[in-house]
């Protein structure tokens, strides 16, 4: 008897989930994927793709690792969080944003992006609405569509300082609507909102109490020029009942790699949430979890001086990139990213008459022309401009911005 070879073919084909089925694996990691094979050939690539500090864990943090280890602090601990790491991160609330938080309220995970999931995955329904600004964390957008809502996507560009406005959050509200999403400083942008421009905001989610806010303060620690840092709920103590505030030890404590991430939020979400961690990855590290402790516990003048490291690099690169033809760059008011715009090089042809139609063609031209790595504006959900993480060192950012000087003085 004939085999249907076709049929059985069908049968054992993968067939992915419909709920990823418009989303693909990061824009940025796909880049850094990319540009690292390259280097692999024996090419000079310069990676600015990733957000991630060039800096090192604090010995002090590193030790309390490893003197948990000694003391075999290496088993399950609960859930969402040690009461140990849970009272540092109130503390931490309380000094440094003054917000106090009890510790049934405050929640850690494997990451500030599992505290994105867990929230969304515990409050969602299907068609919910999630209002994002962008540009956007790339994973925003996608996850809010793996949780079944849909992201309501707001333009903010260059000329408003890449902040939403109240206006057009108002515009934007609907009976669907369940949260806004706010990042201070951004990713990709490096811009923040002062107390100033969070008001107007705040006024208009006051007025549809059915809107919650998720505000994700991970890069709180790194700002310039005496921008003065501050979180909603500090403004309006009224927002403390719908409000997550979510921030972690990535960035400021150079810890990328110990996954922690925590946030402050009302005692029920905070519970749902935690159904949800359960049924995931359960508890986070332990490890890496007193680690945590002392890194919010311990010194933090060191702070200070990465932060004027990174002001040094901002300014080399708004510089260098102000004065090529074609490039324009806002400066950023946090964080270690610009954004810049690349919309004078649109139309222009590459030394191989390529033609540059979006800023994802310029990216792929200084790629392959310049052996610069950089995040195309559209990844981001915003075009045309270019995302640069001047989180790596100033040799390096000097090279590579005269590479793309240089690259940009060829099209015609």
């Amino acid at each position: 008897m004939a085999v249907n070879t076709q049929t059985q073919t069908d049968a054992i084909s993968f067939r992915p989930a419909s709920r990823i089925a418009s989303i693909g694996v990061s824009k940025i990691l796909q880049i850094g994927a990319r540009a690292n094979a390259m280097k692999r050939d024996g090419l000079p690539v310069i990676i600015l793709g990733a957000g991630e500090p060039d800096f090192d864990t604090p010995d002090n943090v590193k030790e309390a690792a490893k003197a948990a280890i000694d003391r075999g602090e290496t088993k399950y601990t609960a859930l969402d969080g040690t009461p140990e790491l849970k009272k540092a991160i109130a503390a931490k609330f309380q000094r440094e944003n003054d917000v106090d938080y009890a510790l049934d309220e405050i929640t850690v995970a494997t990451g500030a992006k599992q505290i994105l999931f867990n929230a969304f995955m515990a409050s969602i329904n299907p068609g919910d609405e999630v209002i994002i600004p962008t540009p956007y964390w790339t994973s925003y957008s996608d996850i809010v569509e793996v949780c079944g809502g849909v992201p309501v996507l707001i333009p903010c560009d260059a000329e408003g300082g890449f902040r939403l406005k109240a206006d057009q959050l108002e515009k934007a509200i609907t009976p669907k609507t369940r949260w806004l999403l706010l990042n201070s400083p951004s990713n990709p942008s490096g811009a923040a909102y002062s107390e100033a421009d969070y008001r107007p905001l705040i006024k208009v989610l006051l007025r549809h109490p059915h809107v919650w806010l998720m505000v994700d303060d991970m890069y709180e620690h790194i700002v310039y020029d005496g921008f003065k840092f501050v979180t909603p709920v500090a403004i309006e103590r009224r927002l403390k009942e719908r409000t997550l505030t979510i921030n972690g030890v990535s960035k400021a404590y150079a810890m990328t790699g110990w996954r922690i991430g925590y946030a402050g939020g009302p005692k029920a979400l905070i519970k749902a949430m935690a159904v949800i961690q359960s049924q995931a990855t359960s508890c986070p590290c332990s490890v890496s979890q007193a680690a945590s402790v002392e890194a919010l516990n311990g010194p933090q003048d060191f702070l200070k001086g990465r932060q004027a490291s990174f002001k040094h690099r901002r300014d080399l690169v708004v510089s260098a990139l102000n004065a090529i033809p074609g490039i324009t760059c806002r400066v950023p008011e946090g964080a270690f990213y610009t954004f810049a715009g690349c919309g004078g090089v649109i139309g222009k042809t590459t030394p191989k008459g390529k033609r540059i139609e979006a800023d994802s063609d310029f990216t792929d031209y200084l790629l392959e022309g310049a052996h610069v790595a950089v995040v195309p504006g559209s990844a981001f959900g915003l075009s045309p401009y270019f995302r640069i993480s001047y989180a790596t060192s100033e040799t390096e950012l000097a090279e590579a911005l005269r590479r793309i000087s240089e690259a940009c003085s060829k099209l015609q």
